[in-house]
């Protein structure tokens, strides 16, 4: 196989760069024995995590020096990995080639839940033109990451993830036809300290082996239902709270599977239980003064978002999570520690920042930072007014915006939408509207229970 020089981004200038000090860090662990595997992973559009394990000799012996190779399709491929049609950069006329994974060494971890294994997340690259390949999640946000940076700002965020525990495992349900699963317990575990014990064996290693992963777990909870979980991940810099995001989620399930349980991020798993959130902390600062900013023309965070919901909610089940007093918000208002609007103001001083109460726990959190940064400099830009703040319940706001309730709403919004093609470019929205428009055809060519 043919190999490609490294992208500039990951490599320098001159003919032999030097290593990343991760890099050489790593090197030294495979040589003295502590790691054999390594796993170069991109993130595709469902936001799971793709790639390939490397043999620790052959990565001594420069196996990806300039990146692992990986097919196209991985970026243009349904829930099941079909290959649909309409997706311009990857179809069956292009032939389907290779694109490059090239490691981003600042973000190798170590897995403490698989033997001698690490892990590092990669751009994907072009092999011929070595540019960065534009509908990639991770490559998404870093494009907005340097909007902000032109603009003089710095954006810092933190994802609280919610999941069920299930006495199901995913084979259990495989061979039971997809059922309902059956939950981790019977009992609204809602901050219950004993509720919550029950399933503490698995909960303890999510925190502790996710903190030794450089993914620093600050809290676990029990959430408004029974099974229901919560963690919270320690806010910083968005790209890396949006890369702990995705290995937060992918190394849950990992550690869930290999431990004989059963775990779910599904937005909605079934229309009796409470929906799992994805809900997004972040706040704007002052890239040199290193300071929170407070602006007023931030308008294009709330309302623009509408715009860009198939990036927050992107499964015909993600709407099912919003419905009135569910904790889920459904209108587009703010208010200060209010939860019931989709966006609480919450802190003070440097802890001040807004919550976004509209990711579910199927977000793919690349695509959902990446909107909701792209949405607030849209709203500075273009000097938007921000409504008054809403006090009450904002479930019963009248007057005001309201998100889209269905997949197909979504789609119509983002069809119709400037700004969206302002921030992200033709070719983002055009490819991430294909990917809507495949999963809301394939949920209506399929009888449904209900029918």
């Amino acid at each position: 196989m043919t190999t490609v020089e490294a992208h500039p981004e990951h490599s320098g200038n001159s003919a032999h760069p030097e290593k990343h000090p991760r890099q050489q860090e790593l090197e030294a662990m495979v040589r003295d024995g502590r790691i054999d595997t390594l796993i170069v992973a991109i993130t595709d559009m469902q936001g799971r995590l793709m790639g390939k394990r490397v043999q620790a000799e052959a990565f001594l012996n420069g196996v990806i020096d300039h990146g692992a190779h990986f097919c196209t399709y991985l970026l243009g491929t349904d829930m099941e990995m079909n290959t649909p049609d309409g997706f311009r950069l990857m179809n069956w006329e292009t032939g389907y080639g290779d694109w490059i994974a090239a490691p981003v060494w600042d973000t190798l971890r170590v897995l403490p839940w698989l033997e001698k294994t690490a892990l590092v997340l990669s751009d994907t690259i072009d092999e011929a033109t070595h540019e960065e390949i534009p509908v990639s999640p991770r490559t998404i946000l870093k494009r907005q990451v340097a909007r902000a940076a032109a603009l003089g700002y710095a954006v810092k965020a933190g994802s609280e993830f919610e999941y069920y525990v299930l006495k199901d495992t995913w084979d259990d349900l495989h061979g039971k036809g997809w059922t309902v699963p059956e939950r981790f317990g019977y009992y609204n575990e809602d901050y219950h300290l004993l509720q919550a014990t029950k399933a503490e064996p698995l909960h303890r290693l999510l925190r502790n082996q996710m903190t030794a992963a450089r993914i620093p777990i600050e809290f676990s909870k029990g959430e408004a239902a029974p099974g229901q979980h919560e963690v919270n991940i320690r806010y910083d810099h968005v790209l890396e709270s949006a890369d702990r995001s995705v290995l937060f989620k992918h190394g849950a399930k990992e550690i869930a599977y290999l431990n004989g349980w059963g775990l779910t991020f599904m937005a909605k798993p079934d229309h009796t239980w409470t929906g799992s959130s994805g809900h997004l902390h972040m706040s704007v600062w002052d890239a040199d003064a290193d300071r929170p900013v407070t602006s007023d023309n931030d308008a294009g965070l709330p309302y623009g978002l509408s715009k860009v919901m198939s990036h927050f909610a992107p499964n015909v089940n993600s709407y099912k999570r919003y419905a009135s007093l569910s904790w889920a918000p459904v209108n587009v208002v703010w208010g200060r520690d209010n939860r019931t609007t989709g966006f609480r103001l919450v802190g003070s001083g440097p802890s001040l920042h807004v919550e976004n109460r509209f990711p579910g726990g199927d977000m793919n959190a690349y695509l959902t930072y990446a909107a909701m940064v792209g949405a607030g400099l849209h709203g500075i830009e273009h000097e938007l007014p921000l409504a008054p703040e809403f006090k009450g319940n904002g479930y019963l706001a009248t007057g005001v915006p309201r998100m889209p309730r269905a997949l197909y709403e979504a789609i119509r919004e983002l069809e119709s939408s400037k700004a969206a093609v302002e921030i992200f470019g033709q070719d983002v929205i055009d490819h991430y509207l294909n990917a809507a428009r495949v999963e809301q055809e394939t949920y209506d060519s399929i009888v449904h229970p209900w029918d």
